[in-house]
């Protein structure tokens, strides 16, 4: 059995770490705010060689069950990633240029449906519905009306914004977690003296 102390100081030390990369986040999100451009292109880049690396491995996959129903669907849907990735990687700019239009379409097309649907149903959410619903038509109209240009920051302030709250999750849950296993450790401490009140309470019960 481990010995509590040594396991105490083991999961500090990793929420000690959970902490670090919080930081290393919020660091990376703060940067990427300040040179959204540049994190369009990094974004972009690391999309298209993940679509790669998941279409090689969905390939391999597919080769090593072949002869099975589902092997010729598997080789098709690896293909395509391979190629997706090839195209992001090579063509970042343009890339970021199509799903920043696609973004704009969907913030426009959830704002009108949010707007129409809290007309119509008027719920107990009403004015929350309908808030959401215009703040998603305005940002897809601004979007779209400074289209192409808006596609060298939008990807890259929503990847930043994601980095930012990501390591502010992390940083929480990091020192959270080490403030956690600090009290179980005293309080474990403080039961394991003999001269400590809780020690006579139990000497006491037991006599």
């Amino acid at each position: 059995m481990a010995d509590p102390a040594t396991e105490s100081r083991r999961l500090s030390r990793s929420f000690g770490w959970l902490a670090l990369l919080g930081t290393l986040l919020v660091v990376a999100g703060l940067v990427g705010l300040v040179y959204t451009g540049v994190a369009t292109l990094t974004s972009m880049l690391l999309f298209g060689w993940l679509l790669l690396i998941g279409g090689i491995v969905g390939l391999l996959h597919a080769i090593d069950s072949r002869g099975t129903d589902y092997f010729w669907l598997g080789v098709v849907v690896a293909a395509l990633n391979i190629a997706a990735g090839i195209v992001v990687i090579r063509h970042p700019q343009g890339t970021a240029e199509a799903l920043t239009m696609f973004a704009a379409l969907l913030f426009l097309t959830g704002g009108v449906f949010r707007l129409v649907g809290s007309v119509v149903v008027r719920g107990p959410q009403f004015g929350w519905t309908l808030l959401q619903g215009a703040f998603g038509l305005l940002l897809g109209l601004l979007v779209l009306f400074d289209w192409p240009h808006s596609s060298l920051y939008v990807l890259g302030l929503f990847f930043s914004l994601a980095l930012l709250f990501d390591g502010l999750g992390l940083i929480a849950m990091g020192v959270g977690g080490r403030r956690i296993v600090s009290m179980v450790s005293e309080q474990r401490v403080t039961e394991e003296l003999p001269d400590s009140p809780r020690g006579d309470d139990q000497k006491r019960s037991k006599d």
